[in-house]
C-alpha cells in the first residue's frame, strides 16, 4: 500500500509539469474551408485573423436549445458589437438534405450574425467535439480562449463576463 501511494506521489510530480504546459500552448482555430449562406467558400482562419473578439457558435435548425442559445445572444449581440467590438459566427452543421431550412430560419430568426455551413462537418472534427451546441469564443489574436457546450438559459451572460475580461485585458 504504501509503495502504490508513492509511485502515484512520483507519477504526479512527474506528470504535472507536463500538464502545466499544455495549458500554456495557444489554442487557434484550424485552417479549413467551410462555405457561407450563399456556397462559397471561406476559409475560417478569416475570422481568427479579423482583430477581434470573435463568438463561434455551432448549430443546427433541428436542435433546439443552439437556437435558444443563439436567439438569447441575439438580444444582446448589438450592445456586445457596440461596447465591445465583438464579432458572431454561427456555423450550422445541418447537413445538405437540411441545409434548405437554414437561410429561411435565419431571416426568419432576426439573427444579425455572419452564418456559415459546415455540411460534412469538416470543422467540426478539425475542433473535435461531438455535439452542438458548443460555443468557442477567440481572443483578439485569434486564440480560443474559452468553449462551453450545451445551452443553459444565462449561459449568455457568462459569455458576456468572459468577453469583458478580454476587453480588460
Amino acid at each position: 500500500m504504501k509503495y502504490s501511494r508513492l509511485l502515484l506521489a512520483i507519477a504526479g510530480l512527474l506528470i504535472a509539469p507536463f500538464l502545466m504546459a499544455q495549458d500554456n500552448i495557444k489554442k487557434t482555430l484550424p485552417e479549413v474551408f467551410i462555405k457561407n449562406l450563399d456556397g462559397e467558400k471561406v476559409n475560417i482562419q478569416e475570422y481568427a485573423q479579423n482583430g477581434k473578439i470573435t463568438v463561434i457558435s455551432f448549430w443546427a435548425t433541428w436542435c433546439h436549445p443552439c437556437k435558444r442559445e443563439l436567439d438569447a445572444i441575439a438580444d444582446l449581440y448589438p450592445e456586445w458589437q457596440e461596447e465591445y467590438d465583438v464579432e458572431m459566427v454561427a456555423i450550422t452543421i445541418d447537413n445538405a438534405r437540411s441545409m434548405q431550412k437554414v437561410k429561411p430560419m435565419v431571416e426568419t430568426k432576426g439573427w444579425e450574425y455572419t452564418v456559415l455551413s459546415d455540411v460534412n462537418e469538416d470543422l467540426k472534427r478539425a475542433m473535435n467535439f461531438q455535439t452542438v451546441p458548443m460555443t468557442f469564443l477567440l481572443d483578439q489574436a485569434g486564440n480560443i480562449v474559452y468553449q462551453h457546450n450545451s445551452y443553459t438559459p444565462g449561459d449568455e451572460y457568462e459569455l458576456e463576463d468572459k468577453i469583458k475580461a478580454l476587453v480588460k485585458k
